[in-house]
């Protein structure tokens, strides 16, 4: 006869239960970590280290995110409009005015430390964390202490994103495309950071500080998961710096200006590109405050504004991934195009709807218009100098994002001079744009192209 089996040796009814409970409860969470890292692992980016990246950029994403909402109720909604206005003029003149000066100096400086980037990064989570911390205290009160943290918080941000862009082409899969792996990058921390807003919106009901607090903790992971990437990520075996432009025909360093003016030109193209996304932040910000969309609230206006430039920008990340552009400059000429027309339009015929299509349209274009660019750096630049053109033109890109802000800050709050201001930001990109067309691409002899 078989013996039989009781409920002490944990194999009884009740345990079994137990056990299905607990699988039942956990299934939601592991389930979707697994689910996480089969995308992010994708066609080789497993192994090549790229999906490990692509996870750290949705951590950053998600803390980025968390000290913005914390920042944006105190600086912003918890005083009248007026003094709203002169607390974030007060905001840029203590922390984008400086960035504005250190911004340039970033890429360089990380340049020299080709052997440290994955501490480098580490650094710059470990940074955020250790100053939202510090501004725990001073968020509910909004005393000048907050500015200067502030500043810390833009910096380390923008120096990792200046390290992210030279990390990725050293961790490409083979047969993967630049263009690709940055729009995978990019939506990961897309959707992060949609997926953190309502939890960031939701601390803070419990209190002005509990942001930060979820912030801290998500960058001090950060700090670990940044060390997690390969190790080829700190080797520069072959690499040279970069120089935006030269004007000695001679010379052995080579720079943007020099390799191609197409990619001058789209550079250029995609500084104005930059240079209205930070210019509609700040104007609209202000305006849709002191005249909010019809039958809604500045809050929600706000937030409709912003979802609709979100999303744009999450859509053109996803086609850029999908296009597979062979002419990079037609694209970048095409959406500068079609954000000069929108803005136009938008100028003309003013409303609270054109202003979300506006916001819509530039998030879409600007991801398009990024992800050429990337392309026409990977084609027309040496390879021995590749990393570092990525962070010389990532953080141009963080000074033009910093000085549209600065007119939108100082406009009058007047909506049709507003998108006439942003149709003119358009136009002079657009033509850059346009001559980067005309100028037809040199590739280098010493590299074969690969352009998505």
């Amino acid at each position: 006869m078989a013996p039989v089996r009781s409920s002490a040796d944990g194999s009884g009814p009740a345990r079994r239960a137990g056990r299905a409970v607990g699988r039942a409860l956990h299934l939601p969470f592991t389930g979707t970590a697994r689910g996480i890292r089969r995308a992010t692992h994708a066609h080789g980016a497993g192994e090549s280290g790229l999906g490990r990246l692509i996870e750290l950029h949705a951590i950053n994403g998600a803390g980025d995110v968390m000290i913005t909402v914390a920042l944006a109720s105190t600086v912003f909604f918890s005083v009248p409009t007026d003094e709203a206005r002169g607390r974030v003029a007060l905001y840029l003149a203590i922390t984008m005015a400086p960035f504005t000066l250190l911004a340039p100096v970033i890429g360089p400086l990380l340049d020299r430390l080709p052997h440290g980037r994955r501490a480098a990064m580490a650094c710059a989570m470990l940074a955020r964390a250790l100053l939202a911390l510090m501004m725990s205290g001073a968020v509910a009160t909004g005393g000048l202490e907050l500015y200067p943290a502030a500043l810390g918080v833009l910096v380390a941000s923008k120096a990792y994103g200046v390290v992210r862009s030279a990390v990725v082409p050293r961790l490409l899969p083979p047969k993967f495309s630049l263009v690709k792996a940055n729009s995978r990058v990019t939506l990961a921390g897309l959707l992060a950071t949609g997926a953190a807003a309502p939890v960031a919106a939701g601390l803070h009901t419990i209190g002005p500080p509990w942001p930060l607090y979820g912030a801290c903790a998500i960058f001090v992971w950060g700090t670990f998961a940044a060390f997690q990437l390969p190790h080829k990520v700190d080797e520069a075996k072959g690499e040279r710096r970069a120089r935006l432009s030269t004007h000695e025909a001679h010379s052995k360093r080579p720079g943007l200006r020099t390799v191609s003016r197409s990619v001058l030109c789209g550079l250029l193209a995609n500084a104005a590109m930059r240079g209205l996304s930070g210019f509609l932040i700040f104007f609209l910000a202000f305006l849709l405050r002191e005249h909010p969309l019809p039958g809604q609230s500045a809050a929600v206006s706000l937030g409709i504004v912003g979802v609709s430039a979100g999303v744009g920008n999450a859509c053109g990340t996803a086609v850029g991934a999908w296009l597979r552009a062979r002419a990079p400059e037609a694209i970048v000429a095409a959406v500068l195009c079609t954000t000069l027309a929108v803005a136009v339009v938008a100028a003309v015929f003013f409303s609270g709807a054109m202003m979300a299509v506006l916001g819509a349209t530039a998030g879409f274009c600007q991801a398009l218009a990024k992800l050429s660019l990337d392309a026409m750096i990977q084609r027309d630049v040496p390879e021995a100098v590749r990393t570092s053109a990525f962070a010389r033109s990532e953080t141009l890109l963080q000074v033009a994002w910093v000085l549209g802000g600065a007119i939108g800050i100082a406009l009058p709050l007047n909506g049709v001079l507003g998108m006439a201001v942003a149709a003119a930001i358009v136009a002079l990109g657009t033509l850059m744009a346009l001559r980067g067309v005309l100028a037809p691409p040199r590739r280098h002899p010493s590299s074969r192209p690969r352009v998505a």
